[in-house]
């Protein structure tokens, strides 16, 4: 521990002297990481698989019996705040309609939700892409800065000069590529992780439908059929 505390001084002033020498574009690289470190930690904590699709209605969709009245499910889904309970919760509160309408009304919701799960992606995007080409940027300044001086000095201090330039000009660039590489990284995972997950509700979702509207199609016919034949009453004959 001591020798950590020793050393961390150096270590600091080595960061601090690293950054200042990597000219103006430092600064929006570094507000770059901040927001992508940022937005990584939320959306780590948001994408659990617990917050997105919760082991209980999982396990209620499953037990439910074709046919059988899902008023329990719609009971945990109304306390639940995830996605699937949400999307869910729509597919029960409309089983009065036809089957397609309930489709659709489904489909609009899951999209919704869809939404707010890639929610903090784009922004990920943007800066795995940005974040080099600043980089790129502020070396090319720092390269200007170093040759709009060369000649000032002669001999060995000028050479020295320039290699110092450049050195120092490249740190822009080594900031920007250090940025985008793990951002790269969490934006790769997380839309896998939501494609994955947006697969695994739509087969739960559809599973519920099904064992919701299973029979209901030849219930109605029977009932249909079961009804008593209309009797038209007698015409009534005119009076001469």
């Amino acid at each position: 521990m001591a020798l950590f505390l020793a050393e961390s001084p150096g270590t600091v002033q080595t960061v601090i002297g690293f950054f200042t020498r990597g000219g103006l574009f430092m600064w929006p690289l570094l507000v770059c990481s901040m927001v992508a470190t940022t937005m990584i930690i939320l959306r780590s904590f948001a994408l659990r698989e617990k917050m997105v699709l919760p082991l209980v209605i999982e396990n209620e969709i499953e037990r439910l019996v074709p046919g059988a009245n899902p008023d329990r499910l719609l009971r945990i889904v109304q306390e639940n705040p995830s996605p699937l309970a949400r999307i869910a919760k729509v597919a029960l509160q409309h089983l009065r309609w036809p089957r397609s309408e309930n489709v659709e009304a489904v489909q609009t919701r899951a999209r919704h939700e869809m939404v707010r799960l890639e929610k903090g992606l784009i922004v990920l995007e943007v800066i795995t892409g940005i974040a080099p080409l600043l980089g790129l940027i502020g070396a090319v300044s720092g390269l200007v800065h170093v040759f709009s001086h060369l000649g000032l000095s002669s001999g060995a201090a000028d050479t020295r000069q320039i290699a110092l330039g450049i050195a120092e000009a490249l740190n822009a660039t080594v900031f920007g590529l250090s940025i985008a590489v793990p951002t790269l990284i969490a934006f790769s995972y997380f839309s896998k992780r939501v494609e994955v997950m947006s697969v695994e509700m739509e087969t739960l979702v559809v599973d519920l439908i099904n064992k919701c509207y299973y029979g209901r199609s030849s219930r109605e016919v029977i009932s249909t059929k079961s009804l008593p034949p209309v009797t038209m009453p007698p015409t009534p004959t005119p009076v001469a």
